[in-house]
């Protein structure tokens, strides 16, 4: 079976997938893709695109990479892919509606808030209270909502699975060793 990887993923990221499909006799040829970070040449209608983990997604749907993803997502809608988003991740996520209880690390951040003077140490120096270093980090019902929208609005699939069974559900994903896509 041959497999088409995106030229612009990074390989040192994506050594586990990498190494699954060595081992499952995968030939991967780099190329630049329309969308997506994996496809099959048979057929290109069917699309992978991966996220190393819940933060690059966050960083795609609510940070700075939302206008390139989204128009990502809109390329592929207007080219009739079918694109599925795999979200790699060690925080038990296993569908989309497990979002919604997400927590995002960064609202554990804290700082000290020298605006709140709690009192002094014996030594005479002030203590301060503390406050969160980023308040407005995206919370899981926010990021699940977005992706719910996204999905609706432009077909996309976001799709979850642990780092080390990625390398399979990509092939899953894109159709099984008979050619046939997965349906969902």
């Amino acid at each position: 079976m041959i497999l088409l990887e995106d030229t612009r993923n990074q390989i040192s990221k994506h050594k586990m997938k990498n190494s699954w499909f060595k081992e499952n006799g995968i030939e991967v040829h780099r190329t630049k893709l329309y969308v997506g970070d994996y496809t099959l040449p048979a057929n290109q209608k069917i699309c992978v695109d991966t996220k190393e983990n819940i933060g690059e997604i966050v960083n795609n749907i609510c940070g700075k990479s939302h206008e390139r993803f989204r128009n990502e997502l809109v390329r592929a809608q207007k080219a009739e892919i079918q694109l599925y988003i795999l979200v790699e991740n060690e925080d038990g996520i296993s569908r989309l509606e497990d979002v919604k209880n997400w927590h995002n690390p960064r609202l554990d951040i804290y700082v000290r808030d020298t605006s709140n003077l709690l009192g002094y140490y014996k030594n005479g120096r002030p203590r301060f209270g503390k406050k969160r270093k980023y308040p407005m980090a995206t919370k899981g019902i926010t990021l699940f909502k977005a992706m719910r929208t996204m999905q609706e609005k432009y077909g996309a699939r976001f799709i979850f699975c642990h780092p080390n069974e990625a390398g399979e559900k990509v092939i899953e994903l894109l159709g099984d060793r008979y050619g046939e896509a997965v349906s969902d």
